[in-house]
């Protein structure tokens, strides 16, 4: 194994580590958020040795930086403690769902023998240059909406935010 591979290897365990600690840390969201700031930097780890640097780059500036501070906020604007939440979930409800993503997991990765060989990427796929042409052309609406989405959610935690305090 070349060190490249361990070290892909390596960051890919510490990315899927990462996110099960997000996922089941939902008493500390705080400490749940950087779990998802691990995630996010592992998955740019990922990228440059893949040699994708310009979305390596979008990753820790746009998802590790932007979106987790928003996060962040949110999460200390509505002020959530644990004594908030519910009591714990029964057990026998987190093994079946444990269960169900190891049978999912296990037929996902057998079914990826049976994709075929993908195609070349044209020359410049993943560049600056192509990825600003398809945010402005194709993809326009897509990216207005999700700005649009985030917006309305900055907004409701606002609102509910300002109910908890009067």
């Amino acid at each position: 194994m070349t060190p490249v591979a361990a070290l892909f290897y390596g960051f890919g365990a510490l990315a899927v580590l990462a996110a099960l600690g997000m996922v089941s840390n939902v008493r500390n969201t705080v400490a749940s958020a950087m779990s998802l700031v691990v995630t996010m930097v592992s998955l740019a780890v990922i990228y440059v040795l893949l040699e994708a640097h310009l979305v390596a780059a979008i990753q820790i500036m746009v998802y590790a930086g932007a979106i987790v501070v928003l996060f962040l906020f949110v999460v200390m604007l509505l002020n959530l403690r644990s004594d908030e939440f519910g009591p714990a979930r029964q057990p026998l409800l987190k093994w079946a769902a444990g269960g169900l993503g190891l049978f999912v997991l296990v037929r996902f990765l057998r079914g990826l023998e049976a994709f075929p060989e993908a195609p070349a990427p044209p020359d410049g796929f993943g560049g600056y240059r192509m990825l600003g042409i398809a945010l402005y052309t194709d993809y326009v609406l897509l990216v207005e909406m999700a700005s649009l989405l985030l917006t309305a959610a900055i907004v409701g935690a606002l609102i509910l935010a300002k109910r908890k305090i009067d």
